[in-house]
């Protein structure tokens, strides 16, 4: 028993060494952003704030407990008797005070259960911003490197093909018109290099801002994974879930019943007040050497207080107009908010349906792409194609990658768009996408080596004593 116990320990620490250093994952990065993004961490502490309304709506509906005390020097002079009496007087007061009957203070804590369900949307809404951000910012990072990888190895099959035309000039069976078209293509993939590369850098700086460092290694879609359209298929049900569950609309929703609720707390102001009211005090005073008696008197209080607002200015009139008007912004500001999140989901969807076709069709278009390539290639070597048809079949070949590349990522990430637009977007989703990463792939700077600028083509030493068909971009005829 005991050896199969330190077998096992030994297998645990031997894959625990074998995980590459520093890989990371979606998942991995999500929850290192929800400890270090400011924007997420004000969020929630926006929502602990509201969570406080609660119990201040509550705290008007319950007694309020009042003390005081005091205590004077009284200083006394008898003209009569020409004496001067000097003494202290104190006294204290315990008040309890009941609301019975206070409109205001009813409708305020109707209000806070609703504010506190605007601070809970606040931060769903926060949580799925968060989820997006990291997302984008992940994936931006692998598009940015794969365009990168395709620029890398389009100059590689650039630079055979100059180096291929450069031995063909030699022997003078091209023109310098090839060289020259070679080494134009090549320096102008080294200027797309050096873009992929600060691109890239801009990229893992963007991811810093949402995780607080730097990435060197994440994990990137695994090759021929399958894409799925979130259900239902039908737009129509995502428009209404939309309306209905958007995080956006919640809020909106929650601020239009305490608008409304605000213009009847206005109103309120024109109502009478009914408190209960308990006081206890004491009063200590009054020198023997004055009065011949020292007072000290206890009392105990019980009553109930009515109060009637009669006018104060126009106040409560202007207040209750002012609530009206900000009530109708409320409901203009919802509509606004459902005709946003409709467009919203609407977009996604669209979005999502038609990224996964254009990626079945990039799919093939790359197939198509990769296969012109190699029958310009076998062309070139047989004389039937020029170097500029090899040059523009690898061009045709490195966009299609490239559009294939972000056709995939903007797809993920528009069907997380589409759930976040119903308000159903969550750390399960990510976890779900997270399923669609394999291998990991390293970002550190050192992988990005500097660029070498190529040496020019040199003219060779004999130029050919007759031109031949193919100078002129003809295929030379069959004999």
């Amino acid at each position: 028993m005991k050896t199969k116990t330190l077998s096992a320990i030994a297998l645990a620490v031997g894959t625990l060494l074998a995980l590459p250093a520093g890989a990371e994952d979606l998942t991995a990065v999500f929850r290192e952003a929800r400890g270090y993004d400011a924007a997420y961490g004000a969020s929630k502490a926006a929502l602990n704030a509201g969570r406080e309304k609660r119990p201040q709506g509550l705290a008007l509906l319950l007694p309020t407990v009042n003390a005081n005390a005091n205590t004077s020097w009284n200083e006394v002079q008898n003209n009569t008797t020409g004496k001067d009496f000097n003494f202290n007087t104190h006294g204290w007061q315990v008040q309890l005070t009941q609301p019975i009957f206070r409109w205001q203070n009813i409708v305020q804590f109707q209000q806070s259960d609703f504010q506190v369900m605007q601070a809970e949307a606040q931060f769903a809404n926060a949580t799925q911003d968060l989820i997006l951000r990291v997302s984008q910012a992940y994936f931006d990072v692998l598009g940015a490197q794969d365009n990168l990888d395709f620029v890398r190895a389009q100059k590689r099959a650039i630079a055979e093909q100059l180096a291929q035309a450069k031995r063909n000039f030699e022997v003078g069976t091209a023109t310098i018109t090839d060289t020259n078209e070679a080494q134009a293509r090549f320096d102008l993939t080294i200027a797309q290099e050096i873009a992929a590369i600060n691109d890239l850098e801009v990229k893992r700086r963007s991811l810093q801002l949402v995780i607080g460092r730097l990435p060197d290694r994440l994990s990137t879609l695994r090759p021929g994974v399958l894409i799925e359209v979130p259900g239902p298929t039908a737009m129509d049900s995502w428009l209404q879930a939309a309306e209905a569950q958007n995080y956006n609309v919640r809020v909106q929703e929650a601020a239009w019943e305490i608008a409304k609720k605000e213009v009847e707390r206005q109103r309120a102001g024109h109502y009478p007040t009914l408190d209960g009211v308990v006081t206890a005090q004491n009063s200590l005073g009054a020198n023997t050497q004055l009065t011949g008696v020292r007072n000290n008197f206890d009392q105990q209080i019980y009553g109930l207080q009515f109060n009637v607002p009669i006018y104060a200015g126009g106040a409560v009139l202007s207040r209750t107009r002012e609530a009206a008007s900000l009530a109708e912004k409320a409901r203009q500001d919802l509509e606004n908010a459902k005709r946003t999140a409709n467009l919203d989901a609407s977009r996604s969807f669209l979005s999502v349906t038609n990224g996964l076709a254009q990626v079945k069709a990039l799919e093939q278009a790359l197939a198509s792409s990769e296969t012109s390539l190699q029958s310009n290639k076998v062309g070139y070597e047989v004389g039937v194609r020029i170097n500029i048809d090899v040059l523009n079949a690898e061009q045709q070949v490195t966009s299609t990658r490239r559009d294939l590349s972000k056709a995939r990522y903007d797809t993920i990430l528009n069907g997380m768009r589409l759930k976040a637009a119903i308000g159903a977007l969550s750390e399960e989703d990510v976890e779900r996408v997270n399923t669609l990463l394999g291998p990991e792939q390293s970002l550190a700077p050192e992988a990005l080596p500097p660029v070498q600028t190529p040496t020019p083509p040199q003219a060779p030493p004999q130029q050919p004593a007759k031109p031949s068909a193919q100078s002129n971009g003809i295929p030379p005829a069959k004999k």
